[in-house]
């Protein structure tokens, strides 16, 4: 059976690009063909700020909106943060969505495929990484990043990724999956 790879998209602002890189990405991991990828929209959750009155190492929410979360991340085996830069950080919408959950997380490997200007979103990969490790989630070093994202947009604002972006993706994959693989044992205790 495949690892489930979730393709975590991290930004709920109008108007965003997550959502294009993120449908390339999922349509390479298809044929990658070592991962079963599913789309996830932390816009689609909804989730105002962490609104749940009790701690989420509990595991009690209390909100349908915390339930779905919890429900989709718990099924995950690995992850793919769609991360923009925002103001040299990661998205708050990330911070706010990771801080809902905690045993959810435990145990499984991420990757970040980082866009945003002229550093390609590679400060917000770096900020994000600690918050990673605090709720057990193994950030691998192997990652995407895409400097200038707009110009690599066409005039319908499709993304068509250059070999290096292909190659990049590939090596993250690859290494994804071993992380996962690795840590499947820990994951089932």
């Amino acid at each position: 059976m495949k690892h489930r790879l979730n393709i975590i998209i991290g930004s709920t602002r109008p108007g965003r690009a997550g959502p294009v890189f993120a449908e390339w990405l999922e349509i390479f991991a298809r044929e990658h063909a070592k991962f079963e990828p599913v789309l996830t929209d932390i816009a689609a959750f909804k989730l105002p700020v962490l609104d749940e009155p009790h701690h989420p190492r509990l595991g009690n929410y209390q909100n349908d909106h915390t339930k779905a979360w919890s429900k989709a991340i718990d099924a995950a085996d690995a992850f793919v943060f769609v991360a923009p830069e925002y103001n040299y950080f990661v998205a708050p919408a990330i911070v706010n969505a990771i801080d809902y959950l905690a045993r959810e997380w435990k145990y499984k490997p991420a990757a970040i495929f980082s866009y945003g200007g002229v550093s390609g979103g590679l400060r917000a990969a770096q900020a994000l990484k600690p918050l990673l490790t605090s709720v057990g989630i193994m950030p691998i070093p192997e990652g995407v990043a895409l400097p200038m994202y707009q110009k690599l947009l066409d005039e319908h604002g499709a993304f068509n990724a250059s070999e290096q972006v292909t190659g990049g993706a590939r090596t993250m994959l690859d290494e994804l999956l071993r992380w996962s693989e690795a840590l499947k044992p820990l994951r089932t205790v």
